[in-house]
């Protein structure tokens, strides 16, 4: 029976993200805007009750894509994300789903590899990230699994910051999910220039 995803548990997500996550000030964003408030996902995304929370969430969104092999993403944001979604994965009718990761950059010893773990080439992928601001994290791993021969049915955010990534998905072709936006927590996103 598949784990539910519900506005009770969008509504968890949501507070626990406003109380450990979400901060106040001002801080230079991986895209290099500076910007008045931060999200720092993993304080989210590494606790068991976070971690449940948007694996039910994400899941929900990748059953609605049943020719998926894998969901990965690129490594730190996905990472936590990547295993809690695989360990709820079977008892939602995704039993035979695998994970991968993108490094960013390859390895440079053993097999330097820029993607870990059991991706076959040619196979159908979702991306996931904690936090999607112009998209660029994930336009990396979108990359990195492309040259592999992989095809992405879907990039899945925890939180999207309302700040072009949805166009900058729209614009390579690519579908874009997120289980909440940052007006969720009350905030507005920043202007784009």
């Amino acid at each position: 029976m598949a784990v539910e995803w519900n506005d009770e548990h969008r509504g968890a997500l949501v507070e626990l993200l406003k109380r450990d996550a979400l901060r106040v000030g001002q801080f230079t964003l991986a895209s290099g805007r500076s910007s008045h408030y931060y999200i720092d996902g993993r304080k989210v995304t590494l606790g068991a009750e976070g971690a449940r929370l948007i694996a039910r969430g994400v899941l929900k969104i990748l059953r609605e894509h049943p020719e998926l092999a894998a969901v990965g993403g690129l490594t730190m944001g996905a990472d936590p994300i990547v295993g809690a979604a695989l360990a709820l994965a079977p008892e939602n009718g995704l039993g035979s789903l695998r994970g991968f990761l993108v490094r960013k950059q390859a390895k440079g010893h053993g097999t330097g590899n820029l993607v870990e773990g059991p991706l076959e080439p040619g196979s159908t992928v979702a991306i996931v990230d904690d936090v999607a601001t112009t998209g660029g994290s994930s336009l990396q791993a979108v990359d990195a699994v492309e040259a592999l021969g992989c095809k992405v049915a879907v990039v899945v955010a925890v939180l999207d910051r309302l700040e072009g990534a949805a166009e900058t998905f729209a614009a390579r072709g690519l579908a874009f999910r997120s289980l909440l936006t940052i007006r969720d927590l009350g905030v507005e996103p920043l202007k784009r220039d």
